[in-house]
């Protein structure tokens, strides 16, 4: 480490003011960071049962393919209906009755 050059009590005190007014922001964003993490603990629990990381991954895992088989499930519902639809209409272009 290099020895840093003598300084005045002046360049001292502002580089303590300096400091410290970083050290009063850095555990201000800390405050505010474990009231954020503490209200969504609370929000975990309240939804979900748990607050446990590894256990909110499986719920959010499990979540996504149940997400996944009904888009699925409603995709093949949309095609079934369009095929439907276009059958009708085929059939009234033919001059068809219903």
């Amino acid at each position: 480490m290099t020895e840093q050059p003598t300084q005045t009590i002046e360049k001292l005190n502002s580089r303590y003011t300096e400091l410290n007014r970083k050290k009063i922001q850095a555990e201000t964003q800390c405050e505010n960071a474990k009231t954020a993490l503490d209200g969504l603990k609370k929000d975990a629990l309240e939804k979900y049962g748990t607050d446990d990381v590894a256990a909110l991954k499986k719920e959010l895992e499990k979540i996504t393919a149940e997400n996944a088989e009904k888009r699925v499930a409603y995709q093949a519902h949309l095609d079934a209906i369009e095929l439907k639809l276009k059958a009708v209409e085929a059939e009234f272009a033919q001059g068809g009755t219903f």
